[in-house]
């Protein structure tokens, strides 16, 4: 087998088909997605996509960002044939900068980090807990603050103010424009009861917010997707009552358990989470060529 890597500025929908399909098979082969959403969301829009075949036809996908993050995946059935091996290297060498993610930590990613001479440079851990009795109650919260639903077409500036605030050090999150946050409402997840609002005595700015997230609508994993306070309260304990009303909401939906993302290295969000009784699930890891050593998370 000739595993041949094509890249191209834009995919057909005939290779958008197949790239989703084979991501859905290599989700439910690994347990663990191989593209994130933003990189979901990026599939039919202009980039750097980086094809892999044969004579037989499709056997792997990776995409590089514009911030020079990448993700890449083999297909299923074409693994252990050195696909993965041909695609990585095909991407470091167009763009030998590059940070490749592998969702999962799973060995065969790590094999082939090691081969090419990667080395781990960020940790995104997931954590998770059950849903229990009680958490469909919302908490007190201070004195002074309030919390409501987001309203689209009222609250789309406030909401994306307060989150620039809130992760202007955040190499993703801090980024979210109109654009995305239009992107992410017209989602089949998105549901405006789940974006939570926190306000105080302050009409100019909110307070923070907790957007959840149920993916697919109907299943049993909610989501605490973003939370975020905004700097000027900090200190202010907010945090806990804030992922608290998150739960609440979630647990009033019916889902079993609840998982959300954190950066390895953010320990006063890892000591909120774990208050609330979140555990380590699952960890992803972004690669760099030239870095040895891991990153303990």
């Amino acid at each position: 087998m000739t595993t041949q890597v094509t890249p191209f500025a834009s995919l057909s929908p005939e290779q958008l088909t197949t790239v989703r399909a084979a991501a859905e098979a290599a989700t439910r082969a690994d347990d663990v997605a191989p593209l994130s959403e933003a990189f979901l969301l990026a599939l039919p829009r202009d980039g750097e996509h980086l094809l892999a075949a044969d004579e037989g036809g499709f056997l792997g996908y990776a995409q590089v960002a514009p911030d020079g993050s990448a993700e890449l995946f083999v297909d299923p059935p074409a693994r252990a044939k050195g696909v993965g091996a041909a695609l990585l290297g095909a991407l470091l060498q167009r763009h030998p900068q590059s940070h490749p993610w592998a969702h999962g930590d799973l060995p065969a990613s790590r094999a082939l980090a090691a081969r090419l001479g990667l080395g781990v440079v960020r940790e995104l851990l997931v954590l998770s807990r059950p849903v229990e009795d009680g958490d469909e109650v919302d908490p007190v919260l201070p004195s002074g603050v309030t919390h409501r639903a987001f309203e689209p077409g009222r609250d789309d500036a406030a909401l994306l103010a307060v989150n620039a605030a809130a992760f202007v050090d955040h190499p993703e999150q801090g980024d979210l424009d109109r654009d995305g946050l239009t992107e992410r409402m017209a989602q089949p997840w998105f549901e405006a009861q789940g974006l939570i609002l926190l306000e105080d005595e302050d009409p100019e700015r909110l307070a923070g917010f907790h957007w959840t997230k149920i993916d697919p609508p109907d299943g049993d994993i909610g989501e605490v997707y973003v939370v975020g306070v905004h700097p000027d309260l900090h200190g202010r304990g907010l945090g806990g009552p804030l992922t608290r009303l998150g739960l609440a909401h979630l647990a009033r939906r019916g889902v079993r358990e609840v998982e959300l993302y954190v950066e390895g290295d953010n320990d006063p969000a890892l000591a909120t989470y774990r208050r609330a009784g979140f555990e380590r699930k699952a960890v992803h890891v972004m690669y760099s060529p030239g870095v040895h050593g891991h990153v303990e998370g």
